[in-house]
């Protein structure tokens, strides 16, 4: 679990730790990863890029002021991270993770907890993308997760995909047992899911993963007309809206306008904080509500659902879900609309 490598303060994984031990020598259960690329989280870029109003130098400064200090990518405002991918450089003979040196991996667990060196001063990154080209090294544990990268996919697209690769899983997972639970009760009615920040990368696998399980009717709730033109064109949901996801009565209003009643099931995959009521409000008594955005306030969450006395099942995804990998890759691959969303996503960045 890495506990070893964890400098202060004592007796917490990690994850939890302000600092961690960033020695290149490892450890017989560990594995040593050459990094050529970061991506990080989106809501800590957003917090970053706003804070220094759009200087990508000061964001640059920043992030290695992060590194440096802390041994790994945590921003101490959202929490969060991101992942990374590189090339193996050395596996201890202990690790049961399989990786072998040479090998190209994404790591599929968050930098928070990744020990991490930078030794480039990211020259090559103008601070205005989440994607980090860099040089510098990481460690894994024996308790990591990486997935070899796949020769069929260009690596940026592979790490976009990868970084938010627990959302769909999830989202299928939930949306196929609502559908298996209505069958067997031979309750006829479509299982409807909506998910908010439908356009973006977790929200787009998504929407995918729900049609795939079997979801009867989905909306794709986006903030501004070039998204909704661009989900509309990808054709991921049955039915695209238009709502600040910060206002709940709006959003609430946009979700039931759209599918006819409150979803079933709300996956919330925005990058801002505020979110958490309208996704409450939007969500059916008896429905389930996703959160896998690292913005949301999980006090807010559960206090404004007391509030409303709204009766619904609220989830933190936490990225993994087991074939998480595999399933994201494999919608990237069949769904036309994902892989398009993604790649313009890419263009622009």
């Amino acid at each position: 679990m890495g506990l070893h490598r964890v400098v202060e303060p004592a007796g917490v994984l990690p994850q939890g730790a302000w600092r961690l031990d960033g020695s290149p020598e490892i450890a017989p259960n560990e594995v040593r990863i050459r990094v050529e690329r970061l991506n990080l989280d989106a809501a800590s870029f957003r917090q970053l890029w706003e804070k220094h109003g759009g200087d990508g130098d000061r964001v640059r400064a920043e992030v290695l002021e992060i590194v440096s200090t802390r041994g790994k990518m945590q921003n101490p405002v959202t929490g969060s991270g991101g992942m990374l991918i590189g090339t193996v450089d050395e596996a201890g003979q202990r690790s049961p993770l399989g990786l072998k040196a040479g090998e190209r991996v994404a790591t599929l667990v968050s930098l928070t907890l990744t020990p991490l060196v930078i030794t480039d001063g990211l020259a090559r990154w103008d601070g205005r993308s989440e994607q980090v080209p860099c040089d510098g090294y990481a460690i894994l544990f024996a308790r990591s997760i990486a997935a070899v990268l796949p020769a069929d996919l260009h690596p940026e697209l592979s790490l976009a995909v990868l970084d938010v690769c627990g959302a769909p899983a999830l989202t299928a997972r939930v949306v196929a047992g609502y559908v298996d639970q209505r069958r067997r009760v031979g309750d006829p009615r479509p299982v409807n899911v909506a998910v908010i920040g439908g356009a973006g990368k977790s929200g787009s696998l998504s929407l995918a993963a729900a049609r795939r399980a079997g979801a009867g009717r989905t909306v794709g709730v986006v903030p501004v007309v070039a998204e909704r033109d661009a989900l509309v064109a990808a054709g991921l949901a049955t039915e695209v809206a238009l709502a600040d996801a910060r206002d709940p009565v709006a959003l609430s209003v946009a979700v039931t306008t759209a599918l006819g009643m409150p979803a079933d099931v709300t996956v919330v995959c925005v990058d801002v904080p505020g979110c958490e009521h309208g996704a409450v409000l939007a969500t059916e008594d008896g429905g389930t509500v996703i959160f896998f955005s690292m913005a949301t306030s999980f006090a807010a969450a559960a206090l404004g659902a007391e509030g409303l006395a709204a009766d619904v099942t609220m989830l933190v995804g936490n990225g993994y879900v087991p074939g998480h990998a595999e399933l994201a890759l494999g919608l990237l691959r069949s769904e036309p609309g994902v892989r398009a969303l993604f790649e313009a996503r890419l263009t622009a960045d």
